[in-house]
């Protein structure tokens, strides 16, 4: 109820208006049975624009730190993320990773969409950054197309709050599933969720246009990022 209620009265409704979203590529999203959403992920606003132009619910795997925290702020994220069935991760090692994973996989088993976004958090510059192997580590074991998801025009958007609103044009691009039939046989091998990972991230860079680097987000990096704005946990 919650989910339905943020997306068609509350939240999407001021989204659409203030992001003026356009959503293309649709026509690769399953109307049944599970899928998992990977996108490229630069601001706040991208799970958004993204689950506004899915007509099926979407469980984000979003990071366990937005789940804690004393300020009214934290407290009302995470009621919100809790209200509308998100799933708390942390993904700094595989082994961290797993119990937000295992949450997932029971969404997919019930036939349900799960998003996640590779980089594992923000990238500070607009580039797009290694993935993580969290998407792999559900699709390859489960058997469920992986549909790529590329946002532009978020960054141009400034939120009330961050200093000067301004209103943008944000593009979403659903792009046809990957192919994962070269791992298919290989669910549980570390090496073949690397392989299909990269493989998967080269397809968003493809399709985003943006720069590539082949390595993850430093913690200096993430940590002037949101200092920069204003994100601070």
């Amino acid at each position: 109820m919650w989910y339905w209620l943020f997306k068609h009265v509350v939240i999407g409704p001021i989204a659409r208006w203030y992001v003026r979203p356009r959503w293309s590529g649709r026509e690769h999203l399953p109307r049944t049975g599970p899928f998992i959403l990977a996108g490229n992920h630069t601001t706040m606003i991208d799970p958004v624009v993204i689950a506004l132009g899915v007509p099926r619910p979407v469980i984000f795997i979003a990071k366990a730190k937005y789940y804690t925290g004393t300020s009214l702020r934290r407290r009302a994220l995470a009621w919100f993320l809790r209200a509308v069935g998100q799933v708390p991760i942390d993904p700094a090692s595989a082994q961290t990773a797993n119990p937000g994973l295992e949450t997932a996989g029971r969404v997919l088993r019930d036939g349900g969409v799960v998003a996640l976004f590779p980089e594992g958090t923000r990238s500070p510059d607009g580039r797009l950054y290694r993935g993580r192997t969290g998407v792999m580590r559900l699709a390859l074991p489960h058997g469920v197309p992986v549909i790529p998801v590329v946002v532009r025009g978020t960054r141009e958007v400034r939120l009330p709050g961050t200093g000067r609103p301004r209103r943008g044009r944000v593009q979403v691009t659903y792009d046809a599933p990957i192919d994962l039939s070269p791992w298919a046989g290989h669910p549980d091998d570390p090496a073949a969720w690397r392989e299909a990972t990269d493989a998967l991230m080269s397809r968003i860079a493809r399709s985003s246009g943006q720069e590539y680097a082949d390595r993850y987000v430093t913690d200096e990096e993430r940590q002037e990022r949101d200092r920069r704005t204003g994100t601070e946990p």
